[in-house]
């Protein structure tokens, strides 16, 4: 019979970066971890046999040394193909933490809700902003960036040019993607119809939007947020502000438990 409990009444909400956090420790503990163990394994069998047969003690070490050679050939394939996908995922973690620490010092101002790794149907949105200028969803996109010269990204509503690198539209039809689905969820859960406007930061990264763009989709620097928001209309009560974070802190604890 339990005599204590938590002294937490509600779980606490997802951090930023959790999503990566938690595909980081699956690459390492399901992938990477039983290769690398079962390499050493074979090792072992192989040193053992190697003594044995030194020593005139049958059986012959060579099975167990081809199939450790093999393995271990297999394991480091696997090591340098999961070394460059953890590469990846920490860089991606790392933005999405470095733009959540920054939102977080939003919290304060004029009662503005930040949430972060809020999951979806097999997706999930890095950053919420939820203030009576609107409702913003923010997905992070850490590329990495010379060490010399220019760090620049246009964006013209269609496609990403990274320092005149052509990117496409596959970032954009993400985030399309995300807002309609944050839409109708905040419809679902509320009763209520709100304005959603998607950003998409780039941390480091000088940003331009050109004079064509007319997708309604920001691309900036995070740092250029607060100037954007500040220009924005009153379009949200402090009560819309925090009927929409409520049900939003319910939904995402719901998927918790």
């Amino acid at each position: 019979m339990k005599t204590k409990k938590s002294p937490l009444k509600d779980k606490p909400l997802r951090h930023a970066g959790q999503s990566l956090d938690e595909e980081i420790n699956h690459l390492i503990e399901n992938e990477a971890t039983p290769y690398i163990s079962a390499t050493l394994t074979l090792i072992l069998f192989a040193v053992f046999e190697w003594y044995r047969w030194y020593t005139h003690v049958p059986p012959s070490p060579w099975i167990f040394t081809i199939m450790a050679l093999l393995l271990t050939g297999f394991t480091v394939y696997k090591s340098i193909n999961i070394r460059s996908q953890l590469k990846n995922l920490r860089l991606g973690r790392d933005g999405e933490k470095a733009v959540g620490q920054y939102l977080e010092s939003f919290r304060s101002a004029n009662g503005i809700k930040v949430f972060h790794d809020i999951k979806g149907d097999n997706f999930n949105i890095d950053h919420v902003v939820v203030s009576t200028k609107g409702i913003y969803i923010i997905e992070t996109k850490s590329h990495s960036k010379p060490t010399k010269g220019k760090a620049e990204i246009l964006f013209d509503g269609k496609r990403l040019l990274f320092n005149g690198a052509d990117y496409g539209d596959r970032i954009i039809i993400q985030v399309k993607a995300e807002t309609k689905w944050l839409s109708e969820l905040v419809e679902e859960i509320t009763a209520r119809s709100f304005p959603i406007q998607p950003v998409i930061a780039f941390p480091g990264w000088f940003v331009k939007m050109t004079n064509t763009n007319d997708s309604g989709i920001w691309a900036l620097n995070p740092r250029g947020l607060p100037t954007f928001l500040n220009n924005q209309p009153e379009v949200m009560s402090l009560e819309d502000v925090q009927l929409v974070s409520n049900h939003l802190s319910r939904y995402i604890r719901s998927l918790e438990k």
